[in-house]
Protein backbone atom coordinates (compact mmCIF):
# COMPACT_ATOMS: atom_id res chain seq x y z
CA UNK A 1 0.00 0.00 0.00
CA UNK A 2 2.98 2.18 0.55
CA UNK A 3 4.51 2.34 -2.60
CA UNK A 4 1.45 2.19 -4.51
CA UNK A 5 0.64 5.54 -2.66
CA UNK A 6 4.52 6.57 -3.25
CA UNK A 7 3.86 5.16 -6.76
CA UNK A 8 0.22 7.66 -6.97
CA UNK A 9 1.85 10.74 -5.59
CA UNK A 10 4.85 10.71 -7.91
CA UNK A 11 2.70 10.09 -10.87
CA UNK A 12 0.72 13.23 -9.58
CA UNK A 13 3.68 15.16 -9.29
CA UNK A 14 4.96 14.15 -12.69
CA UNK A 15 1.15 15.17 -14.53
CA UNK A 16 0.92 18.26 -12.32
CA UNK A 17 4.91 19.34 -13.85
CA UNK A 18 3.67 18.62 -17.41
CA UNK A 19 0.74 20.38 -17.05
CA UNK A 20 2.28 23.53 -16.03
CA UNK A 21 5.04 23.15 -18.83
CA UNK A 22 1.94 22.69 -21.58
CA UNK A 23 0.31 25.99 -20.13
CA UNK A 24 3.67 28.11 -20.20
CA UNK A 25 4.18 27.25 -23.59
CA UNK A 26 0.48 27.24 -24.27
CA UNK A 27 1.14 31.26 -22.51
CA UNK A 28 4.12 31.32 -25.46
CA UNK A 29 2.61 30.71 -28.08
CA UNK A 30 -0.80 33.33 -27.43
CA UNK A 31 2.24 36.12 -27.06
CA UNK A 32 1.08 39.00 -27.59
CA UNK A 33 -2.17 39.35 -26.20
CA UNK A 34 -1.99 42.99 -25.00
CA UNK A 35 -0.41 45.76 -25.59
CA UNK A 36 3.28 45.86 -25.50
CA UNK A 37 5.34 48.52 -24.51
CA UNK A 38 8.38 49.85 -26.21
CA UNK A 39 10.96 51.57 -23.47
CA UNK A 40 13.02 55.06 -24.87
CA UNK A 41 15.79 55.95 -22.44
CA UNK A 42 15.55 59.80 -23.53
CA UNK A 43 13.34 62.40 -24.42
CA UNK A 44 10.24 62.81 -27.13
CA UNK A 45 11.89 64.72 -30.02
CA UNK A 46 15.50 63.24 -29.35
CA UNK A 47 17.75 60.91 -31.58
CA UNK A 48 16.29 58.07 -29.68
CA UNK A 49 12.55 58.56 -29.37
CA UNK A 50 12.98 58.73 -33.00
CA UNK A 51 14.53 55.55 -34.10
CA UNK A 52 12.01 53.86 -30.98
CA UNK A 53 9.05 55.23 -32.77
CA UNK A 54 10.06 54.21 -36.13
CA UNK A 55 10.13 50.79 -34.87
CA UNK A 56 7.04 50.56 -33.07
CA UNK A 57 5.40 51.56 -36.11
CA UNK A 58 6.96 49.30 -38.42
CA UNK A 59 7.13 46.41 -35.84
CA UNK A 60 3.02 47.18 -34.71
CA UNK A 61 1.53 45.33 -37.55
CA UNK A 62 3.73 41.78 -37.42
CA UNK A 63 2.04 41.51 -33.60
CA UNK A 64 -1.13 42.57 -34.18
CA UNK A 65 -1.50 44.33 -31.01
CA UNK A 66 -1.04 48.14 -29.95
CA UNK A 67 2.90 49.45 -29.45
CA UNK A 68 2.92 51.62 -26.98
CA UNK A 69 6.58 54.20 -26.83
CA UNK A 70 6.97 55.26 -23.07
CA UNK A 71 10.05 57.88 -22.60
CA UNK A 72 11.51 57.15 -19.41
CA UNK A 73 14.45 59.79 -19.14
CA UNK A 74 17.30 60.31 -16.87
CA UNK A 75 20.25 59.73 -15.21
CA UNK A 76 21.98 59.10 -19.00
CA UNK A 77 19.75 55.99 -19.55
CA UNK A 78 19.59 54.87 -16.45
CA UNK A 79 16.03 54.98 -15.06
CA UNK A 80 15.19 53.39 -18.10
CA UNK A 81 17.62 50.90 -17.89
CA UNK A 82 16.26 49.40 -14.18
CA UNK A 83 13.08 49.98 -15.18
CA UNK A 84 13.36 47.27 -17.66
CA UNK A 85 15.49 45.18 -15.52
CA UNK A 86 12.62 44.91 -12.78
CA UNK A 87 10.19 44.63 -15.45
CA UNK A 88 8.03 41.69 -15.43
CA UNK A 89 10.04 39.12 -17.98
CA UNK A 90 6.40 38.30 -20.04
CA UNK A 91 7.99 40.29 -23.34
CA UNK A 92 5.35 43.36 -23.04
CA UNK A 93 8.43 45.74 -21.81
CA UNK A 94 10.62 46.06 -24.69
CA UNK A 95 13.84 48.03 -24.39
CA UNK A 96 14.85 49.86 -27.92
CA UNK A 97 18.52 51.57 -26.99
CA UNK A 98 21.96 51.22 -27.75
CA UNK A 99 22.93 47.80 -26.14
CA UNK A 100 26.35 49.54 -26.42
CA UNK A 101 25.06 52.59 -24.38
CA UNK A 102 23.96 50.05 -21.68
CA UNK A 103 27.44 48.80 -21.51
CA UNK A 104 29.07 52.13 -21.37
CA UNK A 105 26.50 53.34 -18.19
CA UNK A 106 27.54 49.63 -16.31
CA UNK A 107 31.09 51.49 -16.27
CA UNK A 108 30.67 55.54 -16.10
CA UNK A 109 28.55 54.86 -12.94
CA UNK A 110 29.67 53.90 -9.40
CA UNK A 111 26.41 52.49 -8.68
CA UNK A 112 25.12 51.23 -11.74
CA UNK A 113 21.73 50.92 -11.62
CA UNK A 114 21.56 46.90 -11.77
CA UNK A 115 24.11 44.48 -12.98
CA UNK A 116 23.27 44.38 -16.86
CA UNK A 117 24.49 41.47 -17.87
CA UNK A 118 22.37 39.48 -15.53
CA UNK A 119 19.11 41.11 -15.81
CA UNK A 120 19.03 42.36 -19.61
CA UNK A 121 18.85 39.91 -22.70
CA UNK A 122 19.26 40.96 -25.92
CA UNK A 123 16.30 39.66 -28.04
CA UNK A 124 17.44 41.39 -31.52
CA UNK A 125 20.08 44.02 -32.93
CA UNK A 126 19.14 46.99 -35.02
CA UNK A 127 22.31 48.86 -36.10
CA UNK A 128 25.71 49.24 -36.03
CA UNK A 129 26.51 53.54 -35.72
CA UNK A 130 29.33 55.69 -34.69
CA UNK A 131 28.80 59.10 -32.73
CA UNK A 132 30.54 62.28 -34.19
CA UNK A 133 32.48 65.18 -33.38
CA UNK A 134 30.74 68.38 -34.37
CA UNK A 135 31.49 72.06 -34.87
CA UNK A 136 29.40 75.11 -35.48
CA UNK A 137 28.88 75.20 -39.64
CA UNK A 138 30.34 78.65 -39.55
CA UNK A 139 33.66 77.96 -38.02
CA UNK A 140 36.94 77.81 -39.66
CA UNK A 141 36.94 74.22 -38.36
CA UNK A 142 37.48 71.96 -41.67
CA UNK A 143 38.96 68.41 -39.66
CA UNK A 144 39.68 66.91 -36.27
CA UNK A 145 43.37 68.61 -36.45
CA UNK A 146 42.02 72.17 -37.21
CA UNK A 147 39.96 71.63 -33.87
CA UNK A 148 43.00 70.39 -31.95
CA UNK A 149 45.22 73.00 -32.59
CA UNK A 150 42.79 75.58 -31.95
CA UNK A 151 41.77 74.05 -28.51
CA UNK A 152 45.55 73.39 -27.55
CA UNK A 153 45.67 76.98 -28.16
CA UNK A 154 43.20 77.37 -25.89
CA UNK A 155 44.27 75.73 -23.57
CA UNK A 156 41.48 74.90 -20.13
CA UNK A 157 39.11 77.68 -21.59
CA UNK A 158 38.06 75.51 -24.10
CA UNK A 159 35.10 73.11 -23.60
CA UNK A 160 33.04 70.30 -25.39
CA UNK A 161 29.06 69.59 -25.21
CA UNK A 162 27.93 66.04 -24.51
CA UNK A 163 24.36 64.49 -23.53
CA UNK A 164 25.15 60.69 -23.09
CA UNK A 165 28.00 58.33 -21.31
CA UNK A 166 29.04 57.46 -25.01
CA UNK A 167 29.88 60.67 -25.96
CA UNK A 168 32.06 61.32 -22.71
CA UNK A 169 34.16 58.60 -23.36
CA UNK A 170 34.86 59.27 -27.02
CA UNK A 171 35.33 63.09 -25.81
CA UNK A 172 37.71 62.21 -23.08
CA UNK A 173 39.63 59.83 -25.36
CA UNK A 174 40.00 62.22 -27.87
CA UNK A 175 41.45 64.47 -24.84
CA UNK A 176 43.64 62.07 -23.88
CA UNK A 177 45.36 61.01 -27.01
CA UNK A 178 46.02 64.67 -28.26
CA UNK A 179 46.60 66.41 -25.09
CA UNK A 180 43.44 68.63 -25.24
CA UNK A 181 42.42 70.26 -21.97
CA UNK A 182 38.77 71.12 -22.87
CA UNK A 183 35.83 70.93 -19.77
CA UNK A 184 32.79 68.61 -20.59
CA UNK A 185 29.67 70.70 -20.38
CA UNK A 186 26.85 68.22 -19.94
CA UNK A 187 23.34 68.80 -21.66
CA UNK A 188 20.04 66.54 -20.43
CA UNK A 189 19.76 65.98 -24.48
CA UNK A 190 22.05 67.17 -27.85
CA UNK A 191 19.31 69.64 -28.58
CA UNK A 192 19.90 71.36 -25.54
CA UNK A 193 23.33 71.90 -26.75
CA UNK A 194 22.73 73.26 -30.32
CA UNK A 195 22.45 76.66 -28.93
CA UNK A 196 25.80 77.22 -26.78
CA UNK A 197 27.31 75.72 -29.97
CA UNK A 198 26.03 78.37 -32.50
CA UNK A 199 26.99 80.96 -29.92
CA UNK A 200 30.35 80.04 -29.30
CA UNK A 201 29.52 79.33 -25.62
CA UNK A 202 30.80 75.20 -26.42
CA UNK A 203 33.50 74.91 -28.78
CA UNK A 204 32.43 71.30 -30.50
CA UNK A 205 30.57 68.64 -29.39
CA UNK A 206 30.22 65.02 -28.95
CA UNK A 207 27.04 63.53 -29.90
CA UNK A 208 24.72 60.85 -31.72
CA UNK A 209 24.62 60.14 -35.26
CA UNK A 210 20.65 60.62 -35.49
CA UNK A 211 21.05 64.73 -34.09
CA UNK A 212 24.34 65.14 -35.85
CA UNK A 213 23.13 64.50 -39.19
CA UNK A 214 20.24 66.10 -38.71
CA UNK A 215 21.82 69.09 -38.20
CA UNK A 216 24.50 68.96 -40.61
CA UNK A 217 21.44 68.73 -42.87
CA UNK A 218 20.13 71.86 -42.01
CA UNK A 219 23.46 73.93 -42.09
CA UNK A 220 23.94 74.33 -38.61
CA UNK A 221 26.90 71.86 -37.57
CA UNK A 222 29.73 70.56 -39.20
CA UNK A 223 30.77 66.64 -39.03
CA UNK A 224 34.57 66.18 -38.77
CA UNK A 225 35.35 62.94 -37.60
CA UNK A 226 33.57 59.83 -36.41
CA UNK A 227 34.41 57.13 -33.67
CA UNK A 228 34.44 53.89 -35.20
CA UNK A 229 37.75 52.68 -36.70
CA UNK A 230 36.49 52.28 -40.19
CA UNK A 231 34.47 54.00 -41.93
CA UNK A 232 30.42 52.84 -42.12
CA UNK A 233 28.94 52.07 -45.13
CA UNK A 234 26.17 54.46 -44.93
CA UNK A 235 28.52 57.40 -44.72
CA UNK A 236 31.32 56.38 -46.40
CA UNK A 237 32.54 60.52 -47.14
CA UNK A 238 32.27 61.19 -43.20
CA UNK A 239 36.27 60.87 -41.75
CA UNK A 240 37.04 58.43 -38.80
CA UNK A 241 38.87 60.15 -35.96
CA UNK A 242 41.09 57.19 -36.28
CA UNK A 243 42.21 58.00 -39.59
CA UNK A 244 42.75 61.67 -38.79
CA UNK A 245 45.28 60.99 -36.10
CA UNK A 246 42.81 60.30 -32.93
CA UNK A 247 43.54 56.30 -32.34
CA UNK A 248 39.54 55.03 -31.10
CA UNK A 249 37.55 52.46 -31.93
CA UNK A 250 34.24 52.97 -30.64
CA UNK A 251 31.29 51.70 -32.28
CA UNK A 252 27.87 51.90 -30.73
CA UNK A 253 25.05 49.32 -31.79
CA UNK A 254 21.32 49.40 -31.05
CA UNK A 255 18.96 46.51 -29.79
CA UNK A 256 15.53 45.16 -28.62
CA UNK A 257 16.07 44.08 -24.86
CA UNK A 258 13.77 42.50 -22.32
CA UNK A 259 14.25 41.85 -18.81
CA UNK A 260 16.13 38.25 -17.97
CA UNK A 261 13.94 35.26 -17.42
CA UNK A 262 11.46 36.29 -20.23
CA UNK A 263 11.02 32.86 -22.01
CA UNK A 264 12.27 31.74 -25.10
CA UNK A 265 9.89 31.19 -27.20
CA UNK A 266 8.85 34.96 -27.12
CA UNK A 267 12.44 36.12 -27.28
CA UNK A 268 12.05 34.12 -30.17
CA UNK A 269 8.49 36.02 -31.44
CA UNK A 270 10.44 39.10 -30.89
CA UNK A 271 13.93 38.39 -32.46
CA UNK A 272 11.45 37.63 -35.71
CA UNK A 273 9.79 40.92 -35.57
CA UNK A 274 12.91 43.02 -35.80
CA UNK A 275 14.89 41.00 -38.03
CA UNK A 276 11.95 41.22 -40.42
CA UNK A 277 12.07 45.14 -39.96
CA UNK A 278 15.78 45.62 -40.00
CA UNK A 279 16.03 43.80 -43.09
CA UNK A 280 12.99 45.72 -45.12
CA UNK A 281 14.76 48.38 -47.70
CA UNK A 282 12.81 50.90 -45.81
CA UNK A 283 14.59 50.25 -42.89
CA UNK A 284 18.03 50.22 -44.29
CA UNK A 285 17.32 53.68 -46.22
CA UNK A 286 16.54 54.65 -42.92
CA UNK A 287 19.32 53.71 -40.67
CA UNK A 288 21.88 54.80 -43.49
CA UNK A 289 19.98 58.51 -43.21
CA UNK A 290 20.77 58.78 -39.48
CA UNK A 291 24.08 57.06 -39.75
CA UNK A 292 23.74 53.56 -39.01
CA UNK A 293 24.50 50.30 -41.04
CA UNK A 294 21.87 47.18 -40.57
CA UNK A 295 23.16 44.99 -38.26
CA UNK A 296 21.48 41.44 -37.09
CA UNK A 297 23.60 38.58 -35.52
CA UNK A 298 21.79 35.55 -33.87
CA UNK A 299 20.22 36.00 -30.37
CA UNK A 300 22.96 33.84 -28.40
CA UNK A 301 25.94 35.69 -29.90
CA UNK A 302 24.14 38.92 -29.51
CA UNK A 303 24.07 37.94 -25.71
CA UNK A 304 27.53 37.42 -25.87
CA UNK A 305 28.37 39.95 -27.16
CA UNK A 306 26.39 42.63 -24.82
CA UNK A 307 28.62 41.09 -21.85
CA UNK A 308 31.55 41.02 -23.59
CA UNK A 309 30.81 44.67 -24.24
CA UNK A 310 30.34 45.31 -20.64
CA UNK A 311 33.93 44.29 -20.42
CA UNK A 312 35.37 46.34 -23.44
CA UNK A 313 33.79 49.55 -21.82
CA UNK A 314 35.51 48.95 -18.74
CA UNK A 315 39.19 49.23 -20.60
CA UNK A 316 37.61 52.24 -22.22
CA UNK A 317 36.54 54.24 -19.28
CA UNK A 318 39.96 53.30 -17.95
CA UNK A 319 41.62 54.92 -21.34
CA UNK A 320 40.06 57.84 -21.19
CA UNK A 321 40.65 58.31 -17.17
CA UNK A 322 37.39 58.63 -16.33
CA UNK A 323 35.97 58.37 -12.76
CA UNK A 324 32.69 56.83 -12.74
CA UNK A 325 29.90 59.05 -11.13
CA UNK A 326 27.01 58.87 -8.41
Amino acid sequence: MTCSRSFRASAAILVAAAALAVSGGARAQQYPNQDIHFICAFPPGSGADVLVRYFAEKVRPLTGRNIVVENRSGAGGNIAIEYVAKAKPDGYTVFVHGVSGVATNMNTFKRPPTDAANTIQVAATINRQPFMMLVDAKSPYKTVADVTAAMKAKGEKASYASAAPFGTVMGEIYKVRTGVTAVEVVYKNAVDSLNDQLSGAVDYAMHDPVYALAQEREGRLRILGVSTAKRLDAIPNIPTMKEQGVDMDLTGWWGAMVPKGTPRPVVEQINKWFVEVVNSPETKAFLNKFGGDPYIVPIDEAQKNFVQEIKNWADYVKIAKIEPQG
